[in-house]
């Protein structure tokens, strides 16, 4: 009995180890997205006060290769992303529609956008979290890359920059058109 005294406490610590070590592996930027390979979820935002009223919906992810950013006039990432959305509109190279995710304030994301630019085709207002929920967002930014079908191929936790759109984005854009996805 003494002798598993000292054992049952080496034990735990070794398997607690384990868990901790394996975690450190893990790249905290590649979050699983549950939604993968699944259709966009059911979601109907209004539109931005001021912007337009045709709000976004899940029906509207249907017919092209698209993607679908959650932003926020709050999020400090968000901001240093927001440059390279605009390059991507700039040179049409895919329609980015967003979700304005738990602003303080109605005048809050048009102010945001009118003051660095709107590189948004669609955009929906999202103060209570439904669209970001459904997605299962754990945070601004987030970009999910949206097939033809209106199914979530790809979800990038953090900033788009020249890198990611280069060795991830534009390849499985390009993927996705080639084999009409």
């Amino acid at each position: 009995m003494n002798r598993l005294f000292y054992i049952l406490p080496l034990a735990a610590f070794l398997v607690i180890g384990g868990y901790l070590a394996v975690g450190l592996t893990l790249d905290p930027q590649k979050l699983p997205s549950m939604l993968e390979g699944e259709p966009v979820p059911a979601f109907d935002l209004q539109g931005l006060k001021g912007r337009d009223e045709q709000g976004f919906a899940n029906t509207d992810l249907m017919g092209e290769v698209s993607l679908v950013n959650v932003f926020g006039s709050w999020c400090v990432a968000c901001r240093v992303e927001h440059p390279f959305l605009m390059k991507i509109k700039e040179n049409g190279w895919v329609p980015v529609h967003g979700i304005d995710w738990r602003e303080p304030n109605r005048d809050a994301g048009p102010d945001w956008l009118r003051r660095h630019g709107d590189p948004y085709t669609l955009v929906g207002d999202d103060p209570k979290s439904k669209a970001a929920i459904a997605f299962g967002v754990t945070g601004a930014p987030e970009t999910f890359v949206v097939d033809k079908q209106g199914t979530i191929r790809y979800k990038h936790v953090g900033p788009i920059d020249q890198k990611v759109w280069t060795e991830t984005l534009k390849p499985l854009i390009d993927h996705l058109r080639e084999q009409g996805g």
